[in-house]
């Protein structure tokens, strides 16, 4: 079974807006999770733009399915933020900064001592590893020597893609994800993935274990209900 985590930085960009605790993150969270997903997700940055280092703090002390936070090991006070709250999964990103959004995988050829030594600090607390990987087979290849559990493969590329060919977009997905369970590591996904790409993708994709999905269910959910879009997109993965 593909495991659905959402991503719920988009509840945290609403409440900032205007400060206040509307919506309720804790609530939230706790919603999605009743409503049918199993796990998830948050991505702090450094300028705290939308979830807050308090807000995991407090997530990691009452979620009951599977909590992954994302972000870049190059800041300490995210380091010490994951060994703090131990996740059930950390997922290592390569953001600069001030960087709006994800949108590109590490060099895990030039970045190996970096990442090897990291992802050893992690797992040293049995915090499993996921590293988001562009769907290369040299750089999966480089990922799988420096002790990552799995990857998540940035899928950008293959929902800008969709809609033009979705056969052409996916195929270097499929292709990266065999190689990445050749070489025994578990296959996350993420990025723009939504309920036009999100089946198609499911069903094409080898040894898939788990979709973060955060912007574009937010956006569903305005529209069609929190609950009932949680369980659109798990409807999705069947």
């Amino acid at each position: 079974m593909t495991k659905l985590s959402v991503n719920i930085n988009k509840f945290a960009t609403l409440r900032n807006a205007r400060g206040g605790n509307n919506p309720d993150i804790i609530k939230a969270a706790l919603d999605i999770e009743r409503f049918g997903a199993d796990g998830i997700t948050v991505h702090p940055r450094p300028d705290e733009r939308h979830i807050r280092y308090a807000d995991v703090v407090e997530l990691s002390k009452i979620l009951t399915t599977e909590f992954n936070i994302e972000g870049n090991p190059k800041e300490q006070k995210f380091v010490d933020l994951v060994l703090a709250s131990k996740p059930i999964q950390v997922t290592l990103v390569p953001d600069l900064q001030h960087q709006l959004t994800s949108n590109h995988g590490w060099d895990t050829r030039k970045e190996f001592d970096f990442l090897k030594e990291i992802i050893a600090v992690f797992k040293k607390e049995h915090i499993r590893v996921s590293i988001f990987c562009d769907p290369h087979t040299a750089i999966i290849k480089g990922a799988s020597e420096t002790g990552t559990d799995r990857i998540e493969l940035y899928t950008e590329s293959y929902a800008k893609n969709y809609s033009i060919n979705k056969v052409n977009a996916i195929e270097p997905y499929i292709i990266a994800a065999k190689a990445a369970h050749s070489m025994g590591l578990g296959v996350n996904a993420g990025h723009d993935l939504d309920l036009e790409n999100l089946n198609y993708f499911y069903k094409n994709i080898p040894h898939l274990a788990e979709v973060s999905i955060g912007h574009a269910l937010i956006c569903d959910a305005i529209y069609f209900g929190l609950e009932n879009t949680v369980k659109l997109y798990k409807s999705r993965l069947v």
